[in-house]
């Protein structure tokens, strides 16, 4: 994992030539279709459960989509006794860095969250791996929370591979698990932390480019 390197270049005051590097500046949302089919609104809150790489970076995209209530940072497809991130980070558990994301479906809907998925909060062509990220905890994949969901992200990874819109097939995976919170000081980590190394160059770059595709969405 990078983000303990990067920790520690920090505080070794070489952080600065990193970020000098030019090396955040790639961040950029891929033109995408909306989904032909959505989860119909209900009443009272829904929750999605995606992963794509570190969570930090997830929960800073979605916790600025209007109509996301929270977002909680953790762990999905392993089990509860491994779900710690010394254990994730082992890359042995068979966990996924995940986002638990609370939304009102009147606002946004179930499709809305994943175009944000698939256009800018993560590259869903990457396998195991995004930024400077690697390893199976990394990977892409979708932890639909019920069959509706289910179908609607099927539906759309099979729609998006016939648009050609990514340079590579998507890799996303739809998987069953339950969903761990991660340790607390990994919540808001980038509402908390920013000027963290990590955050400077994967975060703000990435929040920047959502705001600026989607800014009808994003507060």
């Amino acid at each position: 994992m990078k983000k303990p390197l990067l920790a520690t270049l920090a505080a070794a005051g070489i952080a600065g030539a990193i970020l000098s590097s030019g090396a955040a500046q790639g961040a950029r949302a891929i033109v995408i279709p909306a989904a032909k089919t959505d989860v119909p609104a209900a009443p009272g809150l829904q929750t999605a459960v995606l992963a794509g790489g570190c969570f930090w970076t997830m929960e800073a995209v979605f916790e600025h989509v209007k109509g996301v209530k929270s977002v909680t940072a953790g762990y999905a497809g392993g089990t509860r006794d491994t779900a710690t991130y010394d254990q994730v980070s082992a890359e042995a558990t068979r966990h996924a860095e995940a986002i638990k994301i609370a939304y009102d479906p009147r606002i946004v809907s179930y499709g809305t969250l994943l175009r944000v998925y698939f256009s800018i909060a993560h590259d869903p062509t990457s396998l195991n791996r995004q930024g400077p990220d690697s390893g199976t905890s990394y990977r892409s994949a979708i932890f639909p929370q019920s069959p509706v969901q289910a179908q609607v992200a099927r539906a759309y990874i099979g729609q998006l591979g016939s648009t050609h819109a990514f340079s590579g097939p998507i890799v996303t995976k739809l998987e069953t698990g339950a969903f761990y919170p991660a340790e607390a000081y990994h919540q808001n980590f980038f509402d908390r932390n920013p000027t963290h190394p990590y955050i400077v160059m994967w975060d703000k770059p990435k929040l920047a480019a959502f705001r600026a595709a989607f800014p009808t969405i994003s507060n």
